[in-house]
């Protein structure tokens, strides 16, 4: 039987954990409700460091009054079962008391690409509680690297700057989008999917794939997207958006020479939102 990893639930047991290592860590970041994405970052965090911590903590910062925090998938036992067969060597899972004890008064107020039209227009919440549980994150574990997955592109940038402009000693990576066979990216709310949603999810990304070879083919941008955001529209998604943005700094862009370019969407089956992305 693969040997349980350690876990720690208070900052006084994680400082003791943490100091007998020496050299490289790794930090893996979840929300818990782990999937073959999640253990890609595990992997790759080993790659990179000899010791590895997987945070699990769903963050009621990030979630709105309306959003899911109560339903979000929680299954401590079946993470802990997977991070065990992934030889992980500690989990940090704090309760929200221990993350936000009583009289915590500071927040992360990122901008930038936290303020680029994109999530935070639909969530407008989300990204100060993202950065504001990262940084704590990163203070608590003092990793090397972070491993994140590009799926959440938005939050994976506003992570990257924030670490940059508070000088923080991290190396923030961003690892590709891991996908079902169908090319569904992997998301611990896909579990929300009825049968029938599961079968027409897909539609997001084929229109991604198909707007970004047109859009490289040389097509007019706005042109490829009007009739990506109509296909999506026809499987029965309620669109939140469907963008061309620089790659870097997620700004707006007119053509392929304002830069690298990503594709981005969000957009809601059923009860479920889903998002995606793709390079150009």
């Amino acid at each position: 039987m693969p040997k349980r990893p350690l876990v720690v639930r208070t900052l006084a047991a994680l400082r003791r954990a943490l100091h007998p290592y020496r050299g490289t860590t790794a930090l893996v970041p979840t929300m818990g409700a782990l999937h073959h994405g999640h253990l890609a970052l595990v992997r790759e965090a080993q790659r990179r460091a000899p010791r590895v911590v997987v945070s699990i903590f769903v963050n009621p910062t990030q979630f709105a009054p309306h959003e899911d925090f109560g339903s979000y998938p929680r299954r401590f036992e079946t993470d802990i079962a997977a991070l065990s067969e992934a030889k992980v060597d500690l989990v940090w899972a704090p309760s929200a008391a221990v993350m936000y004890p009583e009289g915590f008064a500071t927040r992360v107020a990122p901008q930038g690409a936290a303020l680029a039209g994109l999530e935070d227009k639909f969530r407008p919440h989300f990204f100060g509680g993202v950065a504001t549980v990262v940084a704590k994150l990163f203070t608590q574990v003092t990793p090397d690297y972070a491993l994140f997955g590009q799926k959440d592109y938005q939050q994976l940038r506003v992570v990257t700057q924030m670490a940059k402009d508070l000088d923080l000693p991290v190396k923030v990576v961003g690892l590709p989008t891991v996908r079902e066979k169908d090319g569904l990216a992997l998301s611990s709310r896909n579990l929300y999917l009825s049968e029938e949603e599961r079968r027409r999810a897909p539609v997001l990304y084929r229109v991604l794939k198909a707007a970004a070879a047109r859009i490289k083919a040389g097509e007019p941008i706005e042109m490829v997207l009007e009739e990506g955001r109509a296909e999506i529209a026809r499987a029965d998604f309620a669109l939140d958006y469907l963008e061309a943005r620089h790659a870097l700094t997620l700004a707006p862009v007119a053509s392929r020479k304002n830069g690298p370019l990503r594709l981005l969407v969000a957009a809601k089956i059923g009860k479920t939102r889903l998002i995606d992305n793709i390079g150009v």
